[in-house]
């Protein structure tokens, strides 16, 4: 059941207000007999609630009279002041995170190698979107082909908006793509490749024949690949997150040519 005390009034506060709702214009001795507010406590609490601005005070009459403001316009202050310290405590917490993201950035090995896997659709998507989300400087997408363990449509919305997000914290996106690939991708993929992506220029898009396996290539450094089901290559198994600068090299070489060689991609811009 609601209560004043969930808008940040003590118990107290909260009696003495709804009592001088039904006892109207009163004074501090009448008003403590009417609410069970110990007399000891009534002028502290009837302080706190004209801070509040929740009661009015009579000074001229002796004794002082007081006498509570409309509901509505108690309600409405006090869930101004809430949304205020909301406003307040966010204010905090985003000033902690940044402190944070220097502190623990800067204990971050450089050249530290890990890696990890996530079986399945869900889970190896889960870890695709989160590896995209964590570049820094470049980001690279090789895609060979349709991945049977991923609904296509929700894949490559969700791997269009990382990209932009990628953008638009400064990171140079390049993603190559089969030729056959392209024709699958849903209508809202190439919508936002043509409204957002296109005509960024730290974004490039071609396309190249005989592409085989699907990675991203991250800051690099690191490595995410899809990797086939051992029993049945056309059906993809699980996507392995390799941190190894070595390594990621090492396909930065192969990509590297395979790329120059490449086709800017036409998706109705008019251009070749």
């Amino acid at each position: 059941m609601a209560s004043l005390r969930d808008l940040g009034l003590s118990e107290y506060e909260a009696r003495a207000y709804r009592s001088l709702l039904r006892t109207g214009a009163t004074t501090a001795k009448e008003l403590s007999r009417a609410s069970d507010v110990p007399m000891g406590r009534i002028y502290d609490v009837l302080n706190s609630l004209e801070q509040h601005n929740l009661v009015r005070s009579q000074a001229a009459s002796r004794p002082k009279k007081y006498v509570a403001v409309e509901p509505d316009t108690a309600l409405d202050r006090l869930l101004e002041n809430k949304r205020r310290e909301l406003r307040e405590k966010a204010s905090q917490y985003e000033s902690v995170v940044d402190e944070l993201t220097e502190e623990l950035e800067a204990a971050e090995p450089v050249q530290s190698q890990f890696w990890t896997a996530a079986v399945g659709a869900d889970e190896s998507m889960e870890l695709l979107v989160e590896r995209l989300a964590a570049a820094d400087d470049s980001l690279v997408v090789v895609a060979g082909s349709v991945s049977p363990q991923f609904d296509l449509g929700v894949v490559g919305d969700q791997v269009a908006e990382e990209l932009e997000a990628a953008l638009d914290r400064g990171v140079d996106v390049s993603v190559l793509m089969a030729p056959e690939l392209v024709d699958s991708l849903p209508s809202s993929v190439g919508d936002r490749y043509l409204d957002r992506l296109a005509d960024h220029p730290d974004f490039a898009v071609r396309t190249a024949p005989d592409l085989s396996g699907t990675f991203e290539l991250i800051d690099d450094v690191e490595v995410c690949i899809e990797v086939p089901n051992p029993l049945d290559p056309a059906e993809a198994f699980a996507m392995i997150d390799l941190k190894d600068p070595e390594f990621a090299g090492d396909v930065r070489e192969m990509f590297d040519p395979t790329w120059e060689a490449a086709e800017p991609l036409s998706l109705g811009t008019g251009e070749e």
